[in-house]
């Protein structure tokens, strides 16, 4: 009986090892030949170090990554780097801490600082991995992204220095949230528009209208009450991310990218009885 008991654990931990090494099989190991070998892959990379606690909290974590980003058929790569031991790269790529999670894209490398579970850290890579700009061709479509975002940030219009701009600040704000692009046909009806090209940003139950010229004044609709502390909530960020990052969110960010200033045009409040359109002084 003990024989086969101790025949039995040798099976199951056998099995465990090779669990895990098919798991890790998903996570490249990199090393200092990572900086001129990557071209133009776009990399998810762990940057930790062997005694961080954090860093092995994490690893289990960070190989079910491995694993779902190859299954879905993912143009990114997982992989992990020991940046104590090639400290060179991790400080090219600004790493101080453990664990930090980057995602390299082009010329870019931007910081993962959410939480760290699987679904957040995928959602975050595939956010950033796709194109800056999503198209949104159909009324359908608009109302499916709509109700999945409590912020949405919408550039309708041709080619334009704003639309320019627009793109030049997703590219950086991407780590926060969505971006997206329509023709005027695909808004809804409420949704008023005096001239294009413009971005529409909707929000609880609102929507705010910019061209670049105009942009917010001091009473309901002012940008001070639209980037209040409930951006945060509707961003979906966590408190402590906030606090620890020092660049402002997408939602204030934004305003000052794209220099709006002067007056709202239109603010609506809508729900599933009536449409209110509300004034602006």
């Amino acid at each position: 009986m003990a024989a086969a008991s101790g025949r039995r654990r040798l099976i199951w931990a056998a099995a465990a090892a090779l669990v895990l090494t098919l798991d890790a099989a998903f996570v490249e190991d990199l090393d200092d030949s990572f900086k001129d070998n990557r071209k133009d892959d776009i990399w998810l990379v762990d940057f930790y170090a062997p005694w961080c606690g954090h860093c092995k909290k994490l690893e289990p974590v960070w190989n079910e990554v491995g694993i779902e980003i190859r299954s879905s058929g993912s143009p990114v790569k997982v992989g992990k780097m020991d940046a104590t031991s090639y400290s060179s790269i991790a400080s090219e790529y600004g790493v101080r801490g453990y664990p930090t999670i980057k995602l390299l894209k082009g010329d870019m490398a931007y910081n993962y600082r959410g939480p760290r579970t699987k679904d957040d850290i995928i959602e975050f890579a595939n956010r950033v991995a796709g194109p800056l700009i999503r198209p949104l061709p159909s009324q359908q479509m608009f109302e499916h992204v709509h109700k999945r975002h409590r912020v949405l940030f919408l550039y309708v219009g041709g080619e334009s220095p704003l639309k320019e701009k627009y793109i030049e600040v997703a590219s950086e704000l991407i780590v926060y949230t969505y971006f997206f692009s329509a023709s005027e046909e695909v808004l809804p009806e409420y949704v008023t528009l005096p001239e294009l090209p413009a971005v529409v940003v909707f929000k609880d139950g609102t929507y705010f209208v910019y061209d670049g010229r105009n942009g917010v004044g001091r009473g309901r609709g002012s940008m001070a009450a639209f980037s209040s502390a409930s951006h945060r909530r509707a961003l979906a960020l966590p408190q402590r991310v906030l606090l620890r990052e020092k660049s402002p969110t997408a939602v204030p960010e934004l305003c000052t990218r794209l220099k709006w200033s002067g007056h709202v045009q239109h603010i609506w409040k809508y729900n599933s009885h009536r449409k209110e359109k509300l004034g602006i002084p």
